[in-house]
Protein backbone atom coordinates (compact mmCIF):
# COMPACT_ATOMS: atom_id res chain seq x y z
CA UNK A 1 0.00 0.00 0.00
CA UNK A 2 0.95 3.10 -0.33
CA UNK A 3 2.22 5.69 2.67
CA UNK A 4 0.89 9.93 2.21
CA UNK A 5 -0.45 12.12 4.48
CA UNK A 6 -2.95 14.00 2.66
CA UNK A 7 -5.15 17.04 4.20
CA UNK A 8 -8.59 16.78 3.87
CA UNK A 9 -10.69 19.54 3.65
CA UNK A 10 -12.85 19.90 7.13
CA UNK A 11 -16.69 18.95 6.28
CA UNK A 12 -19.22 21.48 6.36
CA UNK A 13 -22.08 21.25 9.25
CA UNK A 14 -25.60 21.37 7.92
CA UNK A 15 -27.51 24.28 9.39
CA UNK A 16 -31.06 25.87 9.86
CA UNK A 17 -33.61 23.79 8.61
CA UNK A 18 -32.05 21.33 6.56
CA UNK A 19 -30.35 20.14 10.17
CA UNK A 20 -33.73 19.95 11.24
CA UNK A 21 -35.02 17.77 8.83
CA UNK A 22 -32.16 15.63 8.82
CA UNK A 23 -32.67 15.04 12.78
CA UNK A 24 -36.57 14.63 12.25
CA UNK A 25 -35.95 11.93 9.52
CA UNK A 26 -33.13 10.00 11.32
CA UNK A 27 -35.69 10.19 14.32
CA UNK A 28 -38.69 8.74 12.76
CA UNK A 29 -36.63 5.80 10.49
CA UNK A 30 -35.41 5.03 14.38
CA UNK A 31 -38.97 5.18 15.68
CA UNK A 32 -40.37 3.11 12.88
CA UNK A 33 -37.57 0.64 12.82
CA UNK A 34 -38.38 -0.22 16.45
CA UNK A 35 -42.00 -0.81 15.76
CA UNK A 36 -41.59 -3.00 13.54
CA UNK A 37 -39.34 -5.41 15.58
CA UNK A 38 -37.25 -5.70 12.68
CA UNK A 39 -33.50 -5.58 12.63
CA UNK A 40 -31.25 -3.16 10.33
CA UNK A 41 -29.34 -4.74 7.32
CA UNK A 42 -25.95 -5.39 8.10
CA UNK A 43 -23.33 -2.61 6.74
CA UNK A 44 -22.37 -3.89 3.55
CA UNK A 45 -18.46 -5.58 3.53
CA UNK A 46 -15.99 -3.94 1.46
CA UNK A 47 -15.61 -4.21 -2.13
CA UNK A 48 -12.58 -6.19 -2.35
CA UNK A 49 -9.49 -5.23 -4.33
CA UNK A 50 -9.05 -5.96 -7.48
CA UNK A 51 -5.90 -7.72 -8.29
CA UNK A 52 -3.49 -6.96 -10.67
CA UNK A 53 -2.27 -8.79 -13.81
CA UNK A 54 0.73 -10.21 -13.05
CA UNK A 55 3.73 -8.57 -15.62
CA UNK A 56 6.81 -10.56 -15.85
CA UNK A 57 10.17 -8.48 -15.63
CA UNK A 58 10.62 -9.31 -19.01
CA UNK A 59 7.21 -8.23 -19.77
CA UNK A 60 7.76 -5.01 -18.05
CA UNK A 61 11.17 -4.12 -20.09
CA UNK A 62 8.79 -4.39 -23.25
CA UNK A 63 6.40 -2.14 -22.58
CA UNK A 64 6.15 1.38 -23.96
CA UNK A 65 7.99 3.65 -21.13
CA UNK A 66 5.70 6.15 -20.06
CA UNK A 67 8.20 9.22 -20.13
CA UNK A 68 8.38 12.62 -22.24
CA UNK A 69 10.00 10.59 -25.13
CA UNK A 70 7.93 7.62 -24.65
CA UNK A 71 4.42 7.02 -26.91
CA UNK A 72 1.85 5.01 -24.79
CA UNK A 73 -0.85 4.75 -27.95
CA UNK A 74 -3.11 1.89 -25.57
CA UNK A 75 -3.19 3.88 -22.37
CA UNK A 76 -6.79 5.53 -21.99
CA UNK A 77 -7.43 9.29 -22.49
CA UNK A 78 -8.20 11.55 -19.04
CA UNK A 79 -11.77 11.62 -18.80
CA UNK A 80 -11.98 14.90 -17.24
CA UNK A 81 -9.27 17.03 -19.21
CA UNK A 82 -10.06 20.33 -16.91
CA UNK A 83 -11.29 18.93 -13.57
CA UNK A 84 -9.23 19.93 -10.32
CA UNK A 85 -6.45 17.39 -9.97
CA UNK A 86 -6.22 15.62 -6.01
CA UNK A 87 -3.25 16.71 -5.01
CA UNK A 88 -2.08 13.32 -4.29
CA UNK A 89 1.14 12.58 -6.17
CA UNK A 90 3.05 9.50 -6.62
CA UNK A 91 6.76 8.40 -6.84
CA UNK A 92 7.67 4.77 -7.68
CA UNK A 93 10.67 3.33 -5.92
CA UNK A 94 11.81 1.31 -9.14
CA UNK A 95 10.00 1.20 -12.26
CA UNK A 96 6.27 0.40 -12.56
CA UNK A 97 4.03 -1.59 -15.12
CA UNK A 98 0.69 1.15 -15.74
CA UNK A 99 -2.67 -0.53 -16.42
CA UNK A 100 -5.70 0.67 -18.87
CA UNK A 101 -8.17 -0.23 -15.60
CA UNK A 102 -7.88 -2.17 -12.46
CA UNK A 103 -7.43 -5.78 -13.49
CA UNK A 104 -7.03 -4.83 -17.11
CA UNK A 105 -3.72 -5.34 -19.16
CA UNK A 106 -0.62 -3.63 -18.92
CA UNK A 107 -0.05 -0.81 -21.52
CA UNK A 108 3.53 0.75 -20.22
CA UNK A 109 6.15 0.92 -17.48
CA UNK A 110 6.95 4.01 -15.11
CA UNK A 111 10.29 4.57 -14.15
CA UNK A 112 11.27 5.99 -11.23
CA UNK A 113 13.10 9.35 -12.66
CA UNK A 114 12.58 11.41 -15.49
CA UNK A 115 14.87 13.91 -17.11
CA UNK A 116 17.42 13.04 -14.04
CA UNK A 117 14.66 14.32 -11.61
CA UNK A 118 12.09 12.07 -9.59
CA UNK A 119 9.22 10.72 -11.04
CA UNK A 120 5.95 12.42 -9.31
CA UNK A 121 2.84 11.97 -11.54
CA UNK A 122 -0.68 13.54 -10.17
CA UNK A 123 -3.64 11.21 -9.01
CA UNK A 124 -6.90 12.06 -10.54
CA UNK A 125 -8.76 9.17 -9.41
CA UNK A 126 -8.76 6.50 -7.10
CA UNK A 127 -10.31 3.34 -6.15
CA UNK A 128 -9.85 0.75 -3.36
CA UNK A 129 -6.04 -0.37 -4.16
CA UNK A 130 -5.52 1.30 -7.31
CA UNK A 131 -4.77 5.22 -8.09
CA UNK A 132 -5.10 6.39 -12.19
CA UNK A 133 -2.51 9.40 -12.73
CA UNK A 134 -1.67 11.44 -15.72
CA UNK A 135 1.35 10.08 -17.93
CA UNK A 136 3.82 12.41 -19.41
CA UNK A 137 3.92 10.49 -22.53
CA UNK A 138 2.39 10.80 -25.95
CA UNK A 139 -0.46 11.23 -27.17
CA UNK A 140 -1.64 14.57 -24.80
CA UNK A 141 -3.82 13.71 -21.73
CA UNK A 142 -2.75 9.84 -21.38
CA UNK A 143 -3.59 8.30 -18.01
CA UNK A 144 -3.16 4.87 -16.56
CA UNK A 145 -4.12 3.00 -13.63
CA UNK A 146 -1.34 1.87 -11.26
CA UNK A 147 -1.66 -0.72 -8.58
CA UNK A 148 -0.89 0.14 -4.73
CA UNK A 149 0.00 -3.02 -3.05
CA UNK A 150 3.13 -4.48 -3.09
CA UNK A 151 5.31 -1.96 -1.62
CA UNK A 152 7.72 0.53 -3.62
CA UNK A 153 5.24 3.35 -3.50
CA UNK A 154 5.43 6.96 -2.14
CA UNK A 155 2.66 9.13 -2.08
CA UNK A 156 2.93 12.60 -0.95
CA UNK A 157 -0.05 16.19 -1.07
CA UNK A 158 0.87 19.23 -2.58
CA UNK A 159 -1.32 22.20 -2.36
CA UNK A 160 -0.01 23.84 -4.97
CA UNK A 161 -1.39 24.67 -8.06
CA UNK A 162 -0.09 26.91 -11.07
CA UNK A 163 -2.82 28.16 -13.12
CA UNK A 164 -2.24 29.43 -16.75
CA UNK A 165 -4.86 31.11 -18.44
CA UNK A 166 -3.19 31.93 -22.28
CA UNK A 167 -6.40 33.85 -22.86
CA UNK A 168 -5.35 36.80 -20.60
CA UNK A 169 -1.33 35.61 -20.69
CA UNK A 170 -1.58 35.26 -17.01
CA UNK A 171 0.35 32.19 -14.95
CA UNK A 172 -1.22 32.42 -11.09
CA UNK A 173 0.55 30.06 -8.52
CA UNK A 174 -1.68 28.62 -5.58
CA UNK A 175 -1.19 27.48 -2.33
CA UNK A 176 -4.52 25.83 -0.61
CA UNK A 177 -6.39 28.01 -2.70
CA UNK A 178 -4.15 31.44 -1.82
CA UNK A 179 -2.71 33.32 -4.55
CA UNK A 180 1.06 33.36 -3.95
CA UNK A 181 1.64 35.54 -6.95
CA UNK A 182 0.30 36.29 -10.61
CA UNK A 183 2.75 37.75 -13.53
CA UNK A 184 1.92 38.13 -17.23
CA UNK A 185 3.61 35.73 -19.16
CA UNK A 186 3.98 34.89 -23.19
CA UNK A 187 2.49 31.92 -24.63
CA UNK A 188 2.83 29.90 -28.30
CA UNK A 189 2.68 30.96 -31.49
CA UNK A 190 -0.68 30.82 -33.75
CA UNK A 191 0.72 28.15 -35.62
CA UNK A 192 2.47 26.00 -32.12
CA UNK A 193 0.02 27.14 -29.48
CA UNK A 194 0.41 26.21 -25.92
CA UNK A 195 -1.95 22.94 -25.46
CA UNK A 196 -4.87 23.02 -22.77
CA UNK A 197 -5.97 20.73 -20.04
CA UNK A 198 -4.22 19.41 -16.78
CA UNK A 199 -0.79 18.38 -16.51
CA UNK A 200 1.65 18.90 -14.04
CA UNK A 201 5.44 19.77 -13.37
CA UNK A 202 7.72 16.78 -14.65
CA UNK A 203 11.18 18.03 -13.51
CA UNK A 204 13.33 20.68 -12.97
CA UNK A 205 16.49 21.31 -15.48
CA UNK A 206 19.21 23.58 -14.57
CA UNK A 207 21.56 24.24 -17.78
CA UNK A 208 25.25 24.10 -16.88
CA UNK A 209 25.58 26.50 -19.82
CA UNK A 210 22.15 28.65 -19.76
CA UNK A 211 21.73 30.60 -23.09
CA UNK A 212 18.08 31.74 -22.13
CA UNK A 213 16.88 30.68 -18.55
CA UNK A 214 18.71 29.69 -15.63
CA UNK A 215 15.73 27.00 -14.97
CA UNK A 216 13.74 25.03 -17.13
CA UNK A 217 10.77 23.40 -15.96
CA UNK A 218 9.32 20.76 -18.55
CA UNK A 219 6.05 20.10 -17.93
CA UNK A 220 3.98 16.39 -18.71
CA UNK A 221 2.60 17.43 -21.86
CA UNK A 222 3.95 17.99 -25.75
CA UNK A 223 3.12 20.09 -28.48
CA UNK A 224 0.46 19.17 -30.51
CA UNK A 225 2.02 20.24 -34.19
CA UNK A 226 6.03 20.12 -33.51
CA UNK A 227 7.24 16.80 -32.82
CA UNK A 228 10.69 17.70 -31.68
CA UNK A 229 12.22 21.34 -30.56
CA UNK A 230 15.51 22.21 -29.37
CA UNK A 231 16.64 18.51 -29.62
CA UNK A 232 13.66 17.07 -27.38
CA UNK A 233 10.54 15.69 -27.62
CA UNK A 234 8.42 18.75 -27.45
CA UNK A 235 7.57 18.57 -24.27
CA UNK A 236 6.18 21.84 -23.04
CA UNK A 237 8.23 23.61 -20.50
CA UNK A 238 7.67 26.75 -17.73
CA UNK A 239 11.05 29.20 -18.36
CA UNK A 240 12.25 32.40 -18.05
CA UNK A 241 13.53 34.55 -21.36
CA UNK A 242 15.50 37.58 -21.45
CA UNK A 243 13.95 40.07 -23.38
CA UNK A 244 10.88 41.55 -20.95
CA UNK A 245 9.08 42.26 -24.29
CA UNK A 246 7.65 39.17 -24.89
CA UNK A 247 5.79 38.54 -22.00
CA UNK A 248 1.82 39.61 -23.10
CA UNK A 249 2.48 38.29 -26.20
CA UNK A 250 2.06 34.89 -27.91
CA UNK A 251 6.29 34.00 -28.99
CA UNK A 252 7.02 30.52 -28.22
CA UNK A 253 6.81 27.42 -29.62
CA UNK A 254 4.85 26.01 -26.90
CA UNK A 255 6.28 26.37 -24.06
CA UNK A 256 5.54 29.27 -21.16
CA UNK A 257 7.94 32.28 -20.74
CA UNK A 258 7.61 34.03 -17.96
CA UNK A 259 9.32 36.60 -16.08
CA UNK A 260 12.11 36.28 -12.92
CA UNK A 261 10.02 36.28 -10.26
CA UNK A 262 7.47 34.02 -11.49
CA UNK A 263 10.79 31.75 -12.20
CA UNK A 264 11.58 32.03 -8.59
CA UNK A 265 8.52 31.11 -7.56
CA UNK A 266 7.89 28.25 -9.21
CA UNK A 267 10.66 26.87 -8.62
CA UNK A 268 9.80 26.13 -4.85
CA UNK A 269 6.61 24.51 -6.05
CA UNK A 270 7.63 20.52 -5.93
CA UNK A 271 7.32 18.21 -8.48
CA UNK A 272 4.24 16.23 -9.36
CA UNK A 273 1.93 19.36 -8.90
CA UNK A 274 -0.78 20.05 -10.84
CA UNK A 275 -0.73 22.59 -13.42
CA UNK A 276 -3.76 23.57 -15.15
CA UNK A 277 -3.59 25.71 -18.54
CA UNK A 278 -7.07 27.20 -19.99
CA UNK A 279 -8.02 29.50 -23.07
Amino acid sequence: MRDHCRLDRPRRRATGMAAAVTVVTAAVAALATGCSGTAGAPPAAPAPTIQPVHVPAAQLARLPAATTYGTTPAAPPDPAPFAPETGIVLHPDATRAVYTRPGGPAVAALPATELGSPTWVPVVQSQPGWDRVLLPARPNRSTGWIYLGGGGLQSAYSSYEIQINLAIRRLTILDAGRSLGSWTVADGLAGTPTPTGRTFLLASLAPPHPTYSPLILPLGTHSNTLSTYGGGPGTVGLHGWPDAAVFGHASSHGCVRVPPAALRALSRIPLGSPVMITS
